[in-house]
């Protein structure tokens, strides 16, 4: 069995994992920013859920995605020019990673308490949106006036 073609197929597959969680994170996003309008939470909450929730997707992707690119370059046939790219790449994807996280969080990744990933971000805006949809369900269940 020939190994490189093994960590290519892994790489490929990491990538097309990394391209389906931004692609799922940008209907998570919707999703929840739909469902924050409909709680009548108002326009500037539901446009914070779209833009927290669709950065935390675009973070999770770009993990994923520059582990694909380690994996494929390290078990490929090792060049100068292979490893410049990857450089270029992974230098990219951090600062992308880096600028959207700051965006997200208000804060310098370094001056954060507890490190977050992506997915630890989105994880926490559905969470944080289950929550809503409970008060608010319990809400509409109380008697009016």
């Amino acid at each position: 069995m020939d190994i490189e073609r093994v960590f290519s197929g892994v790489a490929v597959t990491l990538e097309v994992i990394g391209a389906v969680a931004m692609i799922a994170g940008f209907v998570v996003a919707v999703v929840l920013s739909v469902r924050s309008l409909r709680r009548d939470e108002g326009g500037a909450t539901a446009f914070a859920t779209l833009r927290n929730t669709l950065g935390s997707a675009i973070l999770l992707g770009l993990e994923i995605l520059v582990a694909a690119d380690l994996i494929r370059t390290i078990t490929s046939k090792p060049s100068i020019t292979d490893a410049l790219i990857l450089g270029i790449v992974v230098l990219i994807r951090t600062i992308l990673s880096m600028s959207i996280q700051i965006e997200i969080e208000g804060v310098l990744p370094w001056r954060r308490a507890l490190l977050t990933s992506g997915g630890q971000l989105m994880g926490h805006a559905v969470a944080a949106d289950a929550r809503a949809s409970r008060a608010h369900a319990a809400r509409a269940d109380e008697p009016g006036p």
